[in-house]
């Protein structure tokens, strides 16, 4: 395999250099050749120019291209608008097949029908790489159905880009199609000695603390904990809703977990009712915190990533990169992709969504950097492969940002287990480890509010506590109250009904049951009598429990139970302990 990259400057030039490239080509084996044309800004006469130019010099390529907000090239931004790559595959098993398809949100499931029926009648596929235009599109379903294709199959591409972040006028064209702005291009690879790796490098890492999405539509967030989603922006950045949102918040988009994934979404604008228009669709109820965005947080990934590339030995390799990446390093993007090149010769283009399959799951992202490396033939055993990459900023000092990140996630863990502590104690008796009397009637009342739901109530109090207070002291007696209070934990998990149980006070303790497992409160009951009549109790010896249960009837109210499940205790005490009575059905 081998790659020839040219920057677009002229026609003239051009085919001169497609002359040249025209002749390489004939001088050596291949199964297939492809260009890939990229551009930040090209008409589609444009388009069609360079196209005719290089068929006219090399009429059996494969071609393929689309509007970007950047190019790579040569693992650098490129100086000129239109970048050129030419990629000659060697090995004659390779195959190369490129399909343009229209695209909208009506015909996406036809189009990945298509593109699952040509993966199951060409076994040879390994590889689907994508160009397609994504703007005012939901991704979601496509990502969805596309992920249901042969799991072997990677898949993996980038988003068209209009020059400008607000115009939605993006475009791909191929050997297949001409220019279109509702489109898709699939290049479809494979043969036994092609390699072909994808990875992902973020760099960006989760600060503070989670924030659920309350609403949200489409890609479209409404809210965050119930809130103005652009509250969180102002009160925890203090970045202010005018022009400069989006330049603002590219150091801090939204990350959360998605199919095991790390997935970031960049808000590109602030909407007057509050909302956060974002670059892509977000789950509703998901918990998302804000991420930033450090230089040397990313350059160690990248270290990290091509490292582990270098090692594979491709012999090419494209990038898809995030146009909020480029914005965000500004005269400086070189820094995380010219290293690549010392590789392999790198190209590619900044998007406006990065796609990738993981782990058999297809997925969108944005301000990510979507790495695919290709090798023809075994690796050579006797080459490990090389990263080049200048250590001036990892030589081992950690930027301030990466200090106070570290020490805001370490306080904010910290602060999170503190809330989640007090918030326990808040529903917890201190004695007992089990619910309070509060928190247990709160979750009865919440239990018959349910529809067409059974609820049934278990209460149980200690046979003669007071003697064991008066003859072994206190101290025992808590130490019973604790041993009859696992009991009763033990005995709800092992129900398997999903039972809960709090002290009622004293030596009073309530179970509830709701829900199919409520039909077995007095084979539960029961149980729990006799496994408390068996226990030994160190200084106390054996002791029992009486017990009442009551199943709520239609439109009963909590005070209602618990009074007829008080008396049923209350009979249960009468007719000398140590047993279950069951209630009446209204009394």
């Amino acid at each position: 395999m081998k790659q020839l990259q040219f920057e677009y400057r002229d026609p003239i030039t051009f085919r001169r250099e497609m002359k040249k490239a025209a002749q390489w080509c004939r001088s050596i084996m291949h199964s297939a050749i492809v260009f890939d044309i990229f551009a930040q800004t090209m008409t589609y006469s444009e388009a069609d120019e360079v196209r005719d130019i290089i068929l006219s010099e090399i009429p059996e390529a494969l071609y393929r291209g689309c509007s970007t907000n950047g190019n790579i090239f040569e693992g650098r931004l490129a100086d000129t608008p239109i970048s050129v790559s030419c990629t000659i595959y060697e090995y004659p098993d390779t195959k190369v097949e490129i399909m343009q398809v229209y695209m909208t949100s009506e015909t996406e499931k036809d189009v990945v029908d298509k593109l699952a029926a040509f993966v199951k009648d060409n076994p040879w596929v390994k590889a689907i790489e994508m160009l397609i235009t994504i703007r005012g599109m939901s991704m979601t379903s496509l990502c969805e159905d596309m992920s249901l294709i042969d799991p072997s199959v990677k898949i993996f591409g980038g988003g068209a880009f209009a020059p400008e972040f607000n115009e939605n006028h993006a475009y791909v064209f191929s050997s297949s199609g001409e220019c279109s702005d509702n489109a898709a291009v699939f290049m479809m690879l494979g043969g036994d000695d092609l390699h072909v790796h994808t990875t992902y490098i973020t760099g960006w890492k989760p600060l503070g603390k989670e924030l659920i999405v309350t609403r949200a539509e489409g890609s479209t967030i409404y809210e965050l904990d119930h809130r103005p989603a652009y509250e969180t922006y102002y009160k925890y950045l203090h970045i202010k809703n005018d022009e400069n949102f989006f330049t603002n918040t590219l150091e801090f988009p939204f990350f959360y977990e998605h199919e095991g994934m790390s997935i970031l979404r960049a808000p590109i604008a602030s909407n007057p009712d509050g909302s956060l228009s974002m670059t892509a669709d977000v789950e509703q109820n998901v918990k998302a915190r804000i991420a930033y965005g450090d230089p040397w947080t990313i350059l160690y990934e990248i270290q990290k990533g091509g490292q582990k590339l270098a090692a594979l030995q491709p012999e090419v390799i494209h990038i898809y990169s995030c146009a909020a990446r480029r914005t965000f390093w500004g005269s400086e993007i070189g820094k995380e992709t010219m290293p690549f090149q010392s590789i392999a010769p790198t190209s590619g283009f900044y998007t406006s969504g990065e796609f990738l399959r993981t782990d058999g799951v297809v997925n969108q992202h944005n301000v990510t950097l979507v790495v695919a490396a290709y090798r023809e033939g075994d690796r050579l055993e006797d080459s490990a492969g090389s990263f080049e990459m200048s250590t001036e900023s990892l030589s081992g000092k950690v930027s301030m940002i990466n200090r106070l990140a570290t020490f805001i996630e370490a306080s904010t863990l910290e602060l999170e287990e503190a809330n989640q502590k007090l918030a326990e104690m808040a529903v917890r008796d201190g004695l007992t480890g089990l619910y309070n009397r509060t928190e247990i009637q709160r979750r009865i009342t919440g239990a018959l509010a349910e529809e067409n739901s059974q609820t049934a109530l278990i209460m149980l109090d200690a046979d003669d506590f007071k003697a064991v207070n008066d003859n072994y002291g206190h101290s025992v007696g808590d130490d019973v109250l604790r041993l009859l209070s696992k009991l009763i934990h033990d005995s709800c998990k092992a129900s398997g009904t999903g039972a809960k149980a709090g002290r009622w006070g004293g030596e009073e303790f309530m179970i509830l049951i709701s829900g199919k497992g409520a039909e077995r409160a007095e084979e539960i009951a029961e149980k729990l009598r006799a496994d408390y009549e068996r226990l030994e109790i160190p200084a106390a010896g054996r002791q029992t429990v009486s017990l009442g249960t009551a199943h709520a009837f239609p439109g009963e109210s909590a005070d209602s139970l618990c009074m007829r499940v008080d008396n049923a205790l209350y009979h249960a005490k009468r007719l000398g302990k140590n047993r279950v009575v069951i209630a009446k059905a209204q009394e």
